[in-house]
């Protein structure tokens, strides 16, 4: 019998090296590194990607959505800016809808840079973790928990990047079927980590997407709403798809968010805007 999968379609948001200046600060003025996106039953795939055609093609949209290039409406999408206001605004709206009635949920894990330094630098002799280690350790290990209670396997499909950084992903995921999650275990053992037999019976397959796949470009969608939630919580973004239960918080009890939840770290130093 073959197995249901669970797919995790993965982009990243920010600067992976702890240290390094995160150069041209956006306009929200946060400093983080996230990897996230969607979750999706391999079976509710079809729909998600005829309701990605049908937005494409209702727009006339030529291009990968791009949620940077979208939002300052730059490169690929300053078309918009010759749009009536209500034409935009139409297409906004119904770039949501596309993103609320695709059968997909959102997760991530999400590292405030700022606050990942003031408690690993000293500690690791100002040469702590690149942050993609940590970020997809995380966000895989809890979508193989959810995919566990599906009784599904997990397959990661992260965005292709550089051969250094796709490499350093490929590795990570090697190292998590091989020998369990990197943390130390007593520092991690609140979080319930799963065991390294239950990560290699679950963890099924490891592919890289372009960006010309829907389902990568709707990772991309969902990641930011997702990491600017953590900073900003009246985001309007994040509150509709908090509202629709897009993301992974509406579909556990909240005792769970702290181990199946999107995972906000080094956060302890961040006000949260209400």
């Amino acid at each position: 019998m073959p197995h249901k999968i669970l797919n995790l379609y993965l982009d990243d948001s920010g600067t992976r090296h702890p240290n390094r200046k995160p150069g041209k600060m956006a306009a929200h003025g946060n400093d983080w590194f996230a990897l996230g996106g969607v979750l999706v039953k391999d079976e509710d795939e079809t729909k998600a990607r005829e309701l990605h055609q049908a937005f494409m093609k209702n727009w006339k949209v030529g291009q990968p959505l791009h949620s940077s290039e979208i939002r300052s409406q730059n490169e690929g999408f300053f078309w918009l800016r010759d749009l009536s206001e209500t034409d935009r605004t139409a297409f906004y709206e119904e770039l949501y809808c596309l993103m609320r009635d695709a059968p997909v949920i959102g997760i991530a894990c999400v590292i405030d840079r700022p606050g990942y330094c003031a408690r690993y630098n000293e500690k690791f002799n100002e040469n702590p973790w690149l942050l993609c280690k940590t970020a997809f350790s995380v966000v895989v290990e809890r979508s193989v928990k959810h995919a566990m209670a599906d009784g599904r396997r997990l397959r990661v499909c992260p965005e292709r990047c550089n051969k250094a950084e796709d490499r350093a992903l490929k590795a990570y995921y090697q190292n998590l079927k091989a020998d369990g999650m990197p943390f130390d275990p007593k520092n991690s053992n609140k979080y319930k980590p799963l065991t390294k037999e239950d990560l290699a019976t679950t963890l099924y397959d490891l592919k890289f997407k372009y960006k010309s796949s829907p389902m990568s470009q709707l990772a991309d969608l969902y990641l930011w709403p997702i990491c600017i939630g953590g900073y900003h919580a009246s985001n309007r973004a994040y509150k509709r798809l908090l509202e629709d239960e897009k993301l992974i918080e509406c579909h556990i009890t909240p005792e769970n968010h702290a181990t199946l939840g999107s995972k906000y770290s080094c956060f302890e130093k961040v006000k949260r805007k209400k």
